[in-house]
C-alpha cells in the first residue's frame, strides 16, 4: 500500500571516501524500499577525465575540479522535479567513460559517491544525508579487497593509489562529514583487528538536523547488551546522540529494535524484508546485525522525509 504524501523523489545521499562502504549500505536500503522503486546516481559517473587523463594532468578523481559538478548539479535538480537525465557512464574496469545511460526518476533516489556534499547546491536537495567513515585501517583492507577483485589492480598499484590520494581525501572527502544528518563509522571489536566483515561494531553519530527515532524504550527494557545510547560531543564539540552496535550483538537484541523501529513507522510494514546482507571477503554472502541495523535507521528517516516529516 503506497504511504508517500510528498509528491516527487526522496533523496538521500550517501558520502565517504573509496571504499568507505557506500555501495553496500545503499543497496540494503534500495531493497528495503523495493528496487523498482529506487534509482541510484554513483557521483563517480562524473568524472572529467579518465584515469589516463588523470595521470596526465597530475589530478586525482577526488578533486572536485576533475568532475563534472555543475551537471551532477542540475541531474539531481531534475530528478527531484520528476524529470529524466541522460547520465553519463564511468567504467572503472576500464578507466574511461562509457555511452551515457538514459534514466528516469523513481519514488526513491539514492546519489552515492565522493563528492555529493561539495556544493551548497547539492546539499540542499537531499532529504537526508549519511557519511560514512569507517576505520582507516578497515577502509584500506576494503580498497585494497574491491579494487584487487572489481577494478583490475594490483595490491601494490591500490596502495600506491591511496597513498596518492591522501591529501585530496583530507582536503575534498573529510570537510563534508560536518553536512551529514548521520554519521556512520564501522570499526573492528577490541581485541580482533583482523575483522572486516559480519562482526564489526558500528557508530551512529545522530546530528540533531533530523528528528531521529526514540530508542529509550528498548534500552530502558533491559536490551542494552550490545546495544548503548548516550549523548556526547562530536569532533566539532557540538552536542550529538552516539549509538553503539556491537558485532556480537545477539539475535533478540537485535530483533527487539528493529521490531521497534519498524513500529515507528507502521505506514512502511510492508517493506519488511532481508537487510544486512553483503559479500565477504570470499564473494560469500554473509549477514552483520550491525549492517542492518545501520541500513533500517536511514530507511526510518527515508521513511519519515516521505511522509513529509523532514521536508525541506
Amino acid at each position: 500500500m503506497p504511504f508517500k504524501s510528498v509528491n516527487r523523489p526522496i533523496i538521500l545521499g550517501v558520502v565517504g571516501d573509496s571504499a568507505a562502504g557506500k555501495t553496500t549500505l545503499t543497496n540494503g536500503i534500495a531493497m528495503i524500499l523495493g528496487p523498482d522503486k529506487v534509482v541510484t546516481l554513483c557521483t563517480d559517473d562524473y568524472h572529467r577525465y579518465g584515469r589516463a587523463e588523470r595521470r596526465k594532468l597530475g589530478v586525482t578523481a577526488l578533486d572536485p575540479a576533475a568532475n563534472h559538478m555543475d551537471i551532477l548539479e542540475q541531474h539531481i535538480q531534475l530528478l527531484r522535479e520528476g524529470k529524466p537525465i541522460l547520465k553519463p557512464v564511468y567504467n572503472h574496469a576500464k578507466g574511461r567513460s562509457e555511452p551515457a545511460a538514459y534514466v528516469e526518476p523513481r519514488e526513491y533516489v539514492i546519489v552515492e559517491g565522493l563528492l555529493g556534499y561539495t556544493t551548497r547546491a547539492l546539499r540542499t536537495a537531499y532529504d537526508v544525508k549519511v557519511y560514512l567513515e569507517p576505520d582507516e585501517d578497515l577502509r584500506v583492507k576494503w580498497k585494497v579487497q574491491r579494487d584487487t577483485a572489481l577494478r583490475g589492480y594490483g595490491e601494490k598499484e591500490v596502495l600506491a593509489s591511496l597513498a596518492r590520494r591522501a591529501e585530496d581525501s583530507e582536503r575534498f572527502i573529510h570537510p563534508q562529514r560536518t553536512f551529514a544528518d548521520m554519521v556512520v563509522r564501522f570499526y573492528p571489536p577490541p581485541g580482533n583487528s583482523d575483522e572486516t566483515g559480519a562482526h564489526l561494531n558500528v557508530r551512529h553519530t545522530l546530528r540533531p538536523t533530523l528528528p531521529h527515532p526514540d530508542l529509550t524504550p528498548i534500552l530502558e527494557a533491559g536490551v542494552k547488551k550490545g546495544l548503548r545510547l548516550e549523548l556526547a560531543r562530536d569532533i566539532d564539540g557540538k552536542p550529538v546522540d552516539v549509538l553503539e552496535i556491537a558485532g556480537d550483538v545477539d539475535d533478540a537484541r537485535v530483533q527487539a529494535l528493529e521490531d521497534h523501529l519498524w513500529n515507528l513507522i507502521p505506514e512502511a510494514a510492508h517493506l519488511r524484508g532481508n537487510v544486512g546482507r553483503f559479500y565477504d571477503g570470499t564473494d560469500s554472502p554473509a549477514t552483520s546485525h550491525p549492517l542492518a541495523l545501520s541500513q533500517l535507521m536511514i530507511t526510518y528517516h527515508i521513511v519519515k522525509a516521505a511522509l513529509g516529516h523532514h521536508a525541506i
